[in-house]
């Protein structure tokens, strides 16, 4: 397989641990082991006793129980833990996409959910959403673009990087669609359970959608990422058995101590959600009071959930400006144009507890322009 390079990771692999101030970092604030062993008295004995041999493929029982409960409806049976949300990405679009497979992605997106369909043959469908319209998705450009070849439609709510919720009727009528064309929903829902407010939660795909798939990870609402632990969630057994198949080719399965870590971090999901979500809007509200004293410089639209939004620079070229940016100040944006060359926009997280400082940082460098 032939495929370009992921601009957003080399972009991070050059700034990431080298930046004093990273300020457009995609996950929450993360914790030590032993800040979690520390959520159950008896942990640490029992970590220590983890046996390190070969794990089951499909996740370790006492995993796939708490993963099944973020959801209703939905069995332990009916998870299939990966190593990340990148495996999972990697061979659902292995398994589904053949050569001349036509498929739909909601743009601006994560750069694998369109490049992995690209270097395997298909046609490519951009369903591109745009600050204007508050990077609101367009339901009749979907069914206007629909072919009798596409097979695959890929959705991302909450969305990375604007932010964007998707209302629930367009989510159903995404259902809807998939039932009468025959085509397959991938739901990437990796900041779901990131809402400001609970009551505008959807539900995930797979639990309104037969045979749709959603993408879970330990890594963005638990700032888990160096567990590696994602996965997918599906009610169709004959996808499960074909991606648990495939497995077999990639990590075959996880890593023992990733995998009982990310169960107890999901059996204190109450405390460790409710601290990230405060951080969160505490930040948030700070970023709001940082863009109205700034309008002049800079477009902002506030996020409905998660953790990162996608403001947008007035003047000026934005590669230029994160350069200079991180150049000077140490602070690191990460620049629309990894995600599409035209955009002026530029990815900022908050969902780390020295968010106020790399902020205090930025408006430093802003005021000496």
């Amino acid at each position: 397989m032939q495929i370009r390079t992921f601009q957003l990771e080399r972009y991070f692999a050059k700034y990431e641990f080298s930046a004093p101030y990273l300020l457009c970092a995609s996950d929450c604030r993360s914790m030590s082991i032993g800040d979690l062993l520390d959520m159950e008295p008896g942990s640490e004995d029992k970590f220590k006793k983890l046996w390190l041999g070969y794990t089951e493929s499909a996740g370790d029982p006492a995993l796939t129980e708490q993963i099944a409960a973020l959801y209703s409806d939905i069995t332990p049976e009916q998870i299939l833990v990966h190593s990340g949300a990148e495996e999972a990405i990697f061979n659902t679009m292995n398994v589904l996409l053949e050569k001349g497979d036509h498929i739909i992605v909601h743009y601006p997106c994560y750069q694998s959910l369109m490049e992995i369909a690209k270097a395997i043959g298909c046609d490519v469908t951009l369903w591109e959403t745009h600050s204007h319209n508050q990077w609101a998705l367009d339901l009749d450009f979907l069914k206007d673009h629909i072919r009798s070849n596409t097979r695959l439609v890929i959705i991302n709510t909450p969305h990375n990087p604007t932010g964007y919720l998707m209302p629930r009727a367009d989510m159903d009528e995404v259902t809807k669609l998939s039932r009468q064309h025959g085509f397959v929903v991938f739901s990437d829902e990796v900041y779901r359970l990131l809402e400001y407010d609970a009551r505008d939660r959807l539900p995930s795909i797979c639990e309104i959608d037969e045979n749709g798939l959603g993408l879970g990870v330990m890594s963005k609402a638990f700032g888990l990422a160096g567990l590696r632990i994602g996965w997918i969630a599906t009610r169709n057994r004959d996808l499960y058995q074909k991606l648990a198949a495939f497995k077999d080719y990639t990590t075959i399965c996880n890593s023992a101590p990733s995998e009982f870590l990310a169960a107890m971090a999901l059996r204190n999901k109450q405390q460790i959600l409710g601290n990230n979500l405060t951080l969160i809007k505490n930040n948030l509200a700070a970023l709001d009071e940082f863009f109205q004293k700034y309008s002049d410089y800079f477009t902002w639209q506030p996020p409905r959930a998660g953790p990162i939004a996608f403001p947008g620079l007035r003047h000026g070229d934005i590669d230029a400006f994160c350069h200079e940016l991180v150049s000077k100040a140490g602070v690191l944006l990460l620049p629309g144009t990894l995600y599409d060359r035209s955009c002026s926009n530029f990815r900022i997280g908050f969902g780390r507890a020295d968010m106020p400082d790399c902020l205090s940082k930025f408006d430093e460098y802003l005021q000496t322009l």
